[in-house]
């Protein structure tokens, strides 16, 4: 028996296992970690991005698309043909076989030829749609990706805001004590330690729908990692700085999903409309049989080809030309408004955070100097 130790493929075989389990037991890891320690900006896209089902069900469509580009391109299969000629039913040779001069035995086959042009065709068009389903993985992972980052910077945003609520709490806590004090001692009114109560109170209701916020925050970032329940998030948010809005519209077509995938439409179209545009030519269908005849008769072979006669070609392949290539029409208009919604998007992404500093630079100037307030005073 021959030892397959050692041997070129059980030795890859081994390597892909080996890096399936590693890279299992990393991304394991990290989940756990970031249950621990909190899950970070990086851990939540990274963890994303290996557990999400719509990106793994969009890469196994991918896989079965290719694999009718092999097939595309291949002739159809062949039939085999078996016969029984001229058997007698009455007579003293009634249903018997070989006795009877005209009774014929016939095996043959036929095989429907198609033009290399119309197979070469028919797999560009295979090849579009695995570029289509492509474009449909690229746009899966994108908003896979978006979602993420959404529900992470919601989640830390709502972290941030408990905690500034729970120090307001604080404060307002010591203020309420402070006018309590100077009301004891005759130095202060009822109506402030009413108003330092009800803020009190405002902020404790503040709170209260701040850790709602931030829990809800978890939950949706629980639903687009596939991690179980995150507890807890860490780190800071990122830098809201990107160059997609200097892009060229030609920069953007190659590297916006969107338009990639309207892009990849188009290309589809027009193979879909080139392979069916070969129909208006018929494949011809070629055959070989051979008879054994009955008796002394000889034995004989046909030989014979059957060909499609288009003729209402108008009325059918045309037609159907035409309606693929009405197909690309949509698809280039498609293409069109596609386009301009990316940049209308970009333009008005680029604009919110401008927006949101020149807010906060109008409210910190309109806010009193915190550093010529004095602090309160108990007593």
């Amino acid at each position: 028996m021959l030892s397959t130790i050692g041997s070129p493929l059980p030795r890859r075989a081994w390597a892909r296992a080996s890096a399936t389990f590693f890279a299992i037991f990393t991304l394991s890891v990290g989940a756990a970690r970031a249950q621990d320690f909190g899950m970070t900006f990086d851990m939540a896209l990274q963890i994303a991005m290996s557990r999400s089902s719509g990106i793994q069900a969009t890469q196994a469509l991918v896989r079965g698309t290719s694999d009718v580009v092999v097939s595309a391109g291949q002739l159809p299969n062949p039939t085999l043909n078996v016969s029984l000629q001229d058997l007698p039913i009455n007579g003293r040779q009634a249903l018997t076989i070989g006795q009877d001069n005209f009774t014929m035995r016939g095996i043959g086959i036929q095989q429907e030829w198609v033009s290399a042009d119309k197979r070469r065709l028919r797999t560009a068009l295979a090849e579009r749609a695995v570029d289509r389903d492509q474009a449909s993985s690229l746009q899966k992972v994108a908003e896979v990706r978006q979602q993420t980052a959404m529900a992470w910077l919601n989640a830390i945003y709502a972290k941030q805001a408990v905690a500034l609520n729970q120090a307001l709490i604080d404060h307002l806590g010591d203020e309420v004590s402070a006018r309590q004090a100077s009301y004891r001692g005759a130095k202060g009114a009822a109506v402030d330690v009413a108003q330092a109560n009800l803020a009190l109170a405002n902020a404790r209701d503040e709170l209260i729908l701040a850790k709602q916020d931030e829990q809800t925050a978890l939950i949706d970032l629980s639903r687009w990692t596939a991690a179980g329940n995150v507890l807890n998030i860490a780190g800071e948010p990122p830098k809201l700085d990107t160059p997609v809005p200097s892009l060229s519209v030609e920069q953007l077509a190659e590297t916006q999903p969107a338009l990639i995938a309207a892009r990849s439409a188009i290309s589809l179209a027009d193979a879909d409309t080139n392979a069916t545009r070969s129909n208006r030519t018929p494949n011809w269908t070629w055959g070989l049989t051979y008879f054994k005849s009955g008796g002394n008769y000889p034995d004989y072979v046909s030989v014979g080809v059957s060909i499609p006669l288009p003729i209402h070609r108008g009325a059918v392949e045309d037609r159907a030309t035409a309606q693929k290539s009405e197909a690309g029409t949509e698809a280039r208009l498609m293409y069109e408004d596609t386009q301009r919604k990316v940049l209308a998007d970009i333009q008005n992404l680029a604009a919110k955070p401008r927006t949101a500093q020149a807010l906060g630079h109008s409210r910190m100037r309109s806010m009193p100097d915190t550093r010529n307030l004095k602090p309160i005073s108990k007593y």
